[in-house]
């Protein structure tokens, strides 16, 4: 380790633009009021959980599969709940957020190839926000596909004027988000009335077909375990002021639980749907988002195929807010360096829009659920660059101290980084 952690604070940018202890958290409150003044965190990152790129993952699995690859869902749900609340705890109990950390722990030496590695993942979430936020736009009005790729930039206006409201206004923003999301697939699920019985037995039986399925459940757990969104929560966690660790530590692992197992119930209710729908009406191979639009109204009537199209306008654009935020805290953190937030999302976004643009002027509109599934495997690929260095903090006395992983949570957490490590090797040797 390159310095003493203890001392991380002089390492830490004077300005950072999630500004620690911005939220205070009375002393006398108790019980949901507790709560209440803890949670919002673990809100925003479970956004990026719901993202085009989970429909793109899920719609795929679920028309091809039928509830076959439920279980790699759950899975990753729980990998997602294991991970977030290591990231959570090193915020709270060491003060320290996980960028800032790799480049006081690992040095100049790694600081550019771990930005590189958050990076693309960035980019390559952010392309699933723009397939899905235009994609959504022509869907609900009729804007032409390429044009709603290019409208997508203008989301920086967004960001800019969300930020003016304080955090917590953000959060609150945020969750209106995810309510309208997971609304509207309560709404799916009530018209497709899927087999339940079936759904219920895959959830905790794993299947592999071959090499689609297995292409499909690396994406599935790239869609769901970001790894940006585990630099992301170690800072947004210190966000609060509190008074005692032990209960921060306590409400934001609740926080943490909640917020994510209604990422999954809601990821888990796409692929239910496109079962339910898709594959048990004989349609196989749904290959583009607006295909599941337009299926699901003879399928379900009217009002299925509207709920689709609003969540996933909601999905796109709350993800955009994650995207920026994370874009944020990995710059600030891994390279010392920080520009204004929509400089930021303006470079990320054009990164994204270029290959989008690039493909749909090509194929026309064409394979955007391809794009959307090729995404979320670039994210499964990064995910060891953040997972290891997690791990390998929280399991540390010298960053942690009396709060360190017990044994039993670090050698778990190494399982999960080399199981999630050999699923991308056995991806790669796959597909060559």
């Amino acid at each position: 380790m390159k310095e003493d952690l203890a001392d991380y604070s002089e390492a830490e940018s004077a300005a950072s633009t999630i500004a620690r202890h911005s939220v205070h958290v009375p002393k006398s409150a108790v019980g949901i009021a507790r709560f209440l003044a803890f949670a919002g965190p673990a809100i925003i990152v479970s956004v990026g959980y719901m993202d085009p790129g989970n429909w793109g993952t899920d719609i795929g699995a679920g028309s091809q599969f039928n509830y076959n690859l439920l279980w790699a869902v759950v899975l990753a749900g729980l990998g997602a709940m294991f991970l977030q609340n290591l990231s959570a705890r090193l915020g709270v109990a060491a003060d320290i957020d996980l960028a800032n950390g790799c480049r006081v722990r690992y040095g100049d030496r790694w600081k550019i190839p771990l930005w590189v590695a958050a990076q693309i993942a960035i980019v390559a979430c952010d392309l699933a926000e723009v397939i899905g936020s235009a994609v959504a736009l022509q869907l609900l009005f009729h804007v032409p596909l390429l044009w709603g790729v290019f409208l997508t930039a203008l989301d920086v206006l967004l960001i800019l004027m969300l930020e003016k409201f304080g955090f917590r206004k953000l959060e609150a923003i945020v969750l209106a988000l995810v309510g309208i999301i997971a609304t509207c697939f309560v709404i799916e699920l009530i018209k497709c009335g899927p087999d339940w019985g079936q759904a219920a037995v895959h959830t905790v039986i794993p299947w592999m077909g071959g090499k689609d399925a297995i292409l499909l459940a690396v994406g599935i757990i790239g869609a769901t375990i970001m790894p940006h969104n585990l630099y992301l929560h170690s800072a947004l966690v210190r966000t609060r002021k509190f008074s005692s660790k032990e209960v921060a530590l306590k409400m934001n692992r609740l926080d943490t639980y909640l917020a994510l197992g209604i990422a999954t119930l809601v990821n888990a209710a796409i692929l239910i749907v496109a079962a339910a729908t898709f594959y048990r009406s004989g349609h196989y191979n749904v290959s583009e988002l607006s295909d599941a639009y337009h299926l699901l109204k003879p399928i379900l009537g009217g009002l299925a195929p509207i709920a689709f199209a609003i969540g996933l306008l909601a999905s796109g654009q709350s993800s955009t807010i994650t995207g920026t935020l994370a874009g944020q805290v990995v710059m600030e953190g891994l390279l010392g360096l920080k520009i204004k937030p929509a400089y930021q999302r303006l470079l990320t976004r054009a990164l994204a829009i270029v290959p989008a643009a690039l493909v749909i002027a090509i194929k026309g509109d064409g394979d955007t659920l391809g794009l959307l599934i090729f995404s979320q495997i670039i994210l499964s690929m990064q995910l060891p660059f953040a997972i290891f260095p997690l791990v390998a903090m929280t399991g540390d006395k010298k960053v942690m101290g009396k709060y360190v992983s017990s044994k039993a949570v670090h050698v778990f957490g190494w399982c999960v980084g080399l199981v999630i490590l050999c699923l991308n090797v056995v991806l790669i040797i796959q597909t060559i």
